[in-house]
């Protein structure tokens, strides 16, 4: 009976939740709204001097009341003024109290749009710096490239003879396969390979966009000073039919395509002309993204303006 007794001093004095008790051990537990002593004294301050003050202005106030009675010969008024009272406080916490969380909600709201705002300002900012660059690389690169123009004194082909050619280029097993970087040397290199064994040539291109697979054809005629005779959609891609012509003679490697980019650098071209594409596609979705916050922006500004 003694160790229980112990065990409930231990209790009561500490304020706390046993836990286990044994032979050697005693685990209080302390609880969730435990405070320390410094913060308990603290708060016990407070509202010592918060009473206090409760207690100065109702005693102020019945002084008044009764002043007021005297004046009026012992007649009660028929309401008493609740100005700088405790009551008229609490009254205007509860009219006034709303509006000020709508108003600190609000705040909060318009803090975060303009944070997001700048953020998307300063990305958009690195997005134009990184398309200026590339663009400007890709200026470089395109001024090495000098494309052939066309000439105009081409052989002429009746549609017999352009019909028979297509069959025949459309027979072929062997063919020549552009890539990402598109025509350079080594392309007009195999191209004239081919024409060595034969008069037609099928070169096949994996480009989507048709207008793209005539400009590439229109290059190849250009740069070989061959006839275009058709471009053939396959299921390995679009065909296009090279025939080299009557009097064709191949030219010397050293004068061949010195006006076409390299493999390398034309690689590079191809990557940067599709990273610019992206830069621009990015570029073009923060625009919309900085509209669509500014135009919430404002909104938000208007629906405040009304609150207050």
């Amino acid at each position: 009976m003694r160790i229980f007794g112990l065990y409930q001093n231990f209790q009561h004095l500490t304020g706390g939740v046993l836990i286990l008790r044994n032979k050697y051990l005693i685990i209080l537990f302390r609880g969730k709204d435990f405070l320390s002593d410094e913060v308990a004294d603290l708060v016990d301050d407070r509202e010592r001097l918060l009473r206090r003050y409760q207690h100065f202005e109702e005693t102020k106030r019945e002084s008044d009341i009764e002043i007021s009675e005297v004046v009026t010969d012992g007649e009660e008024l028929e309401e008493t003024s609740k100005t700088g009272t405790l009551l008229e406080f609490q009254e205007l916490q509860r009219k006034f109290g709303e509006m000020e969380v709508r108003n600190l909600e609000t705040e909060a709201e318009k803090a975060k749009l303009d944070k997001e705002l700048k953020s998307q300002e300063h990305k958009l900012f690195i997005l134009k710096s990184k398309i200026e660059k590339t663009a400007t690389e890709l200026l470089r690169l395109n001024s090495l490239r000098k494309p052939s123009e066309r000439d105009d004194d081409i052989e002429i082909l009746t549609d017999e003879e352009r019909e028979c050619l297509r069959k025949i280029g459309l027979k072929l097993k062997s063919s020549l396969v552009l890539g990402r970087r598109g025509v350079f040397d080594g392309v007009m290199e195999g191209l004239h390979q081919h024409w060595k064994h034969r008069e037609v040539a099928k070169v096949i291109t994996m480009q989507k966009i048709f207008s793209r697979v005539v400009y590439t054809a229109k290059s190849l005629e250009a740069e070989s000073n061959g006839v275009l005779i058709s471009i053939e959609k396959l299921k390995e891609g679009n065909a296009i039919l090279m025939y080299r012509g009557r009097n064709y003679k191949r030219p010397s490697s050293k004068l061949m395509a010195q006006n076409l980019l390299t493999k390398r650098k034309a690689l590079q071209r191809s990557v940067l002309v599709q990273r610019l594409g992206s830069l621009k596609f990015f570029a073009y979705q923060r625009e919309r993204t900085i509209e669509d916050l500014k135009l919430s922006l404002v909104k938000l500004q208007g629906s405040a303006s009304e609150l207050c």
